[in-house]
């Protein structure tokens, strides 16, 4: 059913999509596989986007229907997860020039089940609004989320900007649409992940737990 559940997203049927998500999760369905299911959609619209086969009232549905489901799953990885201390403090945002939530939401999400405490700048986060919650909130570890190519060269400037402000010790994450490991070295990002739970896994590496 998580090819229903992409295309009922992609295809923006929201009483479908949320119909496909109680199936799924009153079957038995692991939650974190709709999440998945939603990744890909999101994967698909963002594709669709720089393209030019849908514009920005699609993506603000289709992100509205990822709150949806999220509410949906979110208490059942919960009850997976167990209560966990909070283990420390991300930053986290999609940067400057892409407006594009819905990746973003889902890492947030998934690292705040996981005990992170985490503060999310939103969109089209300039540079110094990464380096101000950083030195605010004390953050070990920044996340910058991009759907769109244009959002290499923000991401890049984010770092360089993180570095100049003396916070070389912060490690930075990037995330979202093709990003893969010659973005992150172009960027000069710490690491990429390809998903929420690879974003969990750098953090708890970075931060401990």
């Amino acid at each position: 059913m998580s090819q229903q559940l992409i295309e009922a997203i992609t295809d923006m049927r929201e009483e479908d999509a949320l119909k496909i998500t109680d199936q799924m999760l009153e079957s038995g369905t692991n939650p974190l596989d709709v999440l998945e299911a939603c990744r890909q959609a999101m994967d698909i619209i963002g594709k669709r986007f720089e393209e030019g086969a849908c514009f920005i009232p699609e993506l603000i549905l289709a992100g509205e229907v990822l709150k949806e489901i999220a509410g949906k799953v979110k208490p059942l990885v919960q009850e997976q997860v167990g209560a966990t201390e909070k283990r420390g403090k991300v930053v986290f945002g999609t940067v400057e020039g892409d407006i594009h939530d819905i990746a973003k939401d889902i890492v947030v999400f998934m690292l705040d089940i996981n005990g992170f405490e985490v503060t999310d700048l939103g969109v089209d986060v300039p540079p110094a609004k990464f380096v101000e919650a950083t030195k605010e909130t004390g953050a070990t570890v920044v996340g910058l989320s991009g759907f769109l190519t244009l959002a290499y060269d923000p991401m890049k400037e984010t770092v360089a900007a993180l570095k100049a402000a003396g916070l070389d010790k912060v490690k930075v994450m990037i995330g979202g649409g093709q990003v893969d490991d010659q973005i992150r070295r172009y960027t000069g990002a710490d690491a990429f992940g390809r998903d929420a739970m690879a974003a969990v896994s750098l953090a708890k590496q970075w931060i401990g737990g």
